[in-house]
């Protein structure tokens, strides 16, 4: 089967937080400058955009336009998105694709974000999602929603988040990454298993064993486990991939 072509890591925008908002049990200081997470993966019909940044009330800045400005990739490229979660760092550019393309998420998050009152206060704002223009494609556990892509239900720092299993074509060369984003935010949480510092209506553990399950189907394919937030690992790979796709000579 055919995987993906080639794959392009977006920063739209930083965050700065308390230590203790990605290690369970940490203390606050010192503070963190994380990245904010985006992925474009190009499969035969087009560009698939992971996670859609800040929204504007975050920033004074179009953040994602201006990324995929950076990397040479017009919105009207961008055939499908998948929100790894509905917290406003991840689902905040999704009104840049209300009524044009599909948008893949959990049952479960979408559930819980049209709740009610509650999703507010664990900074999951209704003004990012809640639009009757936009496309849902619900899930209810692990499926694949493009050739060489697979979300995988990573369920605790939110009710319905998901992480991405992604499978290369043979034709770049094959492998593949897993991306976790906050189902783990720094190497320390996969490396010393620590919990991360938010979740919903479970208990810390219940993050843990998400974090094994990530290393195991990681292991299991020889594929790099790649945390969300990390602000040494995301840059790095950033670059890297830029070099092994030639992504630079897109733009």
């Amino acid at each position: 089967m055919a995987g993906v072509r080639e794959i392009v890591l977006l920063t739209p925008g930083w965050v700065e937080v308390p230590r203790s908002e990605s290690i369970f049990g940490a203390p606050s200081s010192p503070r963190l400058r994380e990245p904010v997470p985006g992925v474009l993966l190009r499969g035969d019909d087009g560009w698939l955009l992971l996670d859609t940044g800040l929204p504007l009330r975050e920033s004074d800045r179009d953040e994602l336009g201006e990324e995929l400005k950076r990397v040479g990739v017009g919105m009207d490229d961008i055939r499908a998105v998948a929100l790894s979660h509905l917290h406003y760092d991840h689902c905040g550019g999704l009104w840049h694709f209300a009524g044009r393309v599909p948008v893949h998420i959990q049952r479960s998050e979408l559930d819980y974000g049209l709740s009610g009152p509650e999703p507010e206060q664990h900074d999951i704002h209704r003004i990012d999602f809640d639009d009757p223009r936009i496309d849902w494609r619900v899930a209810d556990g692990d499926v694949e929603i493009a050739p060489g892509a697979t979300a995988v239900l990573t369920a605790g720092h939110t009710p319905g988040h998901q992480s991405f299993v992604v499978d290369l074509d043979e034709s770049v060369g094959g492998g593949g990454f897993v991306f976790a984003f906050d189902a783990a935010d720094l190497v320390e949480n996969i490396e010393r298993e620590l919990a991360v510092g938010g979740f919903i209506g479970v208990s810390p553990e219940r993050t843990v064993r998400q974090i094994r399950r990530l290393k195991r189907i990681a292991a299991g394919r020889g594929y790099r486990l790649v945390p969300g937030h990390d602000p040494d690992v995301w840059p790095a790979l950033t670059r890297e991939l830029a070099e092994r796709f030639g992504s630079d000579q897109r733009r």
